[in-house]
C-alpha cells in the first residue's frame, strides 16, 4: 500500500510539472524554438521574427523598445561556440554606439532632461561603473590619434548635451565588454596576459559617444587596461572607408535610394496628417517640424520613460510615435525589396570588409598582431555592412549593437580556417549570402574563410552587375 500511494504520489507530481511548463511556454515565459529541416536550432539561431515570443504583427512600440536595447539580465549569446577541435584565431567587433541623448530637439518644446554624468548607485547599473569612471579619469595623458585626444572619454554633464552618450549607453558597452571577456579571454585564451599593443586593433569615428563607447567595452573585455599600450585610431568616415572614400557610383545609389525614401512619405497621407498635428501642437510649419526629425527626440522620451513633450496647443503622444515609428519600419521593408540601397551599400561596406579580411589572412599566417579589433561606430556603419553580408532579415541596429567576425582553425586540419559571423549575440553565418550555398552542400559548423575572401574581392561586384571586377572601376563605371 506505502508503494502504491508512493507511486501515485509521483505520477501527480509529474503531471503537475508537464502542466506548469505547457502553461509557460503557452504564456511565452519560456522560450520555445524549432529546429528547420532537422538541424540543431541550439547552434544556429535565427534572425527571423520568432512567432513565440514576438507579436504576431509588427509591433511599433515593441520594435521601438527592442532598439532602445535597456539593460537588464545579462544576455545569452553564441560568441564563441565552435566543435572542440576548433582554436580561435582572432576576432574583429564592430559596435554602434550606446544610448545617446537627441542629436535633434522637437522645436519650441523643453528638451528631455536627462543627466549625462555617472553615478553608480543609479540605474541603469553596472558592478564596473565606479571603476570605469576612476580610470577614465587616470586617462588624460594617454595618446590617441588627432582629434580623439581633444574629446572627454567619458560623459559628465548634469544635463546631456546633443548626441551625448548617457549612463545607460556607458552600461550597455561595459555589459558587452564583460561578454566578449569571458568569452573571449576566460574560455579561448585569444589574449595572453601579458597582452602587448599591436595585439589590439582599436578604431573609433571623432565623436565622443563612439569614443566613449569603444572605451566602455574594452574596459568591460580588459579591466584597469594600461594606457599606454591603448591606442585609438581615428576614422573621418562613417562608412569607415579610410583612404577609399571617393566613390562616385556608391553616392549616386545614395541619392538613388534618398528618392525613394521621399516618395514613400508623399504617399502615406497618414504620416503627413500626424506631422501636421504635431506642428499645430508646438506652433511651427510642418515642413520645419519634418525638418527636426521628431522620432529621434520622442525615441529619447521612449528609451528614458519620460512624458512626450506638450504645450498650451496639446501634447505629443503615443498614437504620433506608432504612426512615425510604423513609416519607418514600412521603409525599411521596401528598402529591402528595392535594392537601391544594396547597391550603396556593396560599395559602401567595401573598403571595412577587405580591410577585415586582410587582417584575418595574416591571422592565418601566424602572424599575433591585431587579434582583436575593435570598431566604434553609428548605424549608418553597421547597417551597410549587415545589408552587404545578405542579412536583409537583420533589424536595425539597436543602441550597442555589435556585428562580431570570429576566425578559426581546425586543429586536426591546421591550413583549414573558418569564420563565424555573430549580430547581437545570434549566429547569422549561415543566412550571409557567401555562405548560404555552403551550407546546404556541406556539414561542416562553421563557413570557409575562402567563401568570405571571395565574397569580398569578387562576388560583391558582381552582385552590381556590369562587367567591374574591382572596386575603382564599381565606384567609376558609366552608364549608371
Amino acid at each position: 500500500m506505502l508503494f502504491r500511494n508512493r507511486f501515485l504520489l509521483l505520477l501527480a507530481l509529474a503531471a503537475l510539472l508537464a502542466f506548469v511548463s505547457l502553461s509557460l511556454q503557452f504564456f511565452h515565459l519560456i522560450p520555445v524554438s524549432t529546429a528547420k529541416n532537422g538541424a540543431s536550432s541550439k547552434s544556429r539561431k535565427r534572425i527571423m521574427p520568432d512567432p513565440v515570443t514576438e507579436p504576431p504583427v509588427t509591433d511599433p512600440v515593441y520594435e521601438a523598445l527592442l532598439y532602445c536595447n535597456i539593460p537588464s539580465v545579462a544576455e545569452r549569446s553564441m560568441e564563441g561556440h565552435a566543435p572542440h577541435h576548433f582554436k580561435l584565431v582572432s576576432v574583429h567587433v564592430f559596435i554602434r554606439h550606446g544610448d545617446r541623448y537627441p542629436l535633434y530637439v522637437i522645436p519650441k518644446t523643453k528638451r528631455p532632461e536627462i543627466d549625462c554624468t555617472l553615478v553608480a548607485n543609479r540605474k541603469p547599473y553596472h558592478p564596473k561603473l565606479e571603476a570605469f569612471v576612476s580610470h577614465m579619469s587616470k586617462g588624460s595623458g594617454a595618446s590617441f590619434e588627432s582629434p580623439l585626444n581633444s574629446l572627454p572619454l567619458y560623459p559628465n554633464h548634469p544635463l546631456c548635451e546633443m548626441g551625448e552618450l548617457t549612463q545607460t549607453g556607458v552600461v550597455q558597452h561595459l555589459q558587452n565588454g564583460q561578454l566578449l571577456r569571458d568569452i573571449y579571454l576566460k574560455k579561448h585564451k585569444l589574449l595572453p596576459n601579458d597582452w602587448s599593443a599591436d595585439q589590439l586593433y582599436l578604431e573609433t569615428t571623432g565623436k565622443s559617444r563612439t569614443l566613449q563607447s569603444g572605451l566602455a567595452l574594452l574596459y568591460g573585455f580588459l579591466p584597469d587596461f594600461d594606457w599606454k599600450k591603448i591606442y585609438f585610431r581615428h576614422q573621418p568616415s562613417a562608412l569607415f572607408c579610410s583612404g577609399s572614400c571617393y566613390c562616385p557610383v556608391r553616392n549616386q545609389y545614395l541619392e538613388k535610394e534618398q528618392r525613394r525614401q521621399y516618395l514613400l512619405r508623399l504617399k502615406n497621407s497618414q504620416l503627413e496628417k500626424t506631422y501636421g498635428e504635431m506642428a499645430k501642437i508646438v506652433d511651427v510649419p510642418t515642413k520645419q517640424l519634418r525638418a527636426a526629425n521628431p522620432i529621434d527626440s520622442m525615441l529619447c522620451h521612449l528609451c528614458h520613460n519620460v512624458s512626450f513633450p506638450c504645450t498650451r496647443n496639446g501634447c505629443v503622444d503615443m498614437e504620433h510615435f506608432k504612426v512615425i515609428k510604423t513609416h519607418q519600419i514600412e521603409d525599411e521593408r521596401e528598402r529591402r525589396e528595392k535594392k537601391l540601397y544594396l547597391g550603396y551599400s556593396l560599395l559602401g561596406a567595401h573598403p571595412i570588409l577587405n580591410q577585415t579580411i586582410g587582417r584575418m589572412q595574416r591571422a592565418t599566417e601566424g602572424r599575433k598582431e591585431e587579434l582583436f579589433a575593435l570598431y566604434s561606430a553609428h548605424d549608418v556603419t553597421l547597417s551597410p555592412v549587415l545589408s552587404a553580408l545578405g542579412l536583409s532579415e537583420a533589424r536595425f541596429p539597436r543602441f550597442a549593437a555589435r556585428l562580431i567576425f570570429e576566425l578559426w582553425q581546425d586543429r586536426e586540419k591546421p591550413n583549414e580556417h573558418s569564420v563565424r559571423i555573430l549580430y547581437n549575440g545570434v549566429d547569422v553565418t549561415f543566412h550571409t549570402s557567401f555562405c548560404q550555398d555552403h551550407h546546404k552542400r556541406s556539414p561542416k559548423p562553421m563557413c570557409p574563410l575562402e567563401n568570405l575572401v571571395r565574397f569580398v574581392k569578387r562576388d560583391m561586384f558582381v552582385a552590381l552587375g556590369g562587367s567591374s571586377t574591382n572596386y575603382y572601376d564599381a565606384c567609376h563605371r558609366e552608364g549608371f
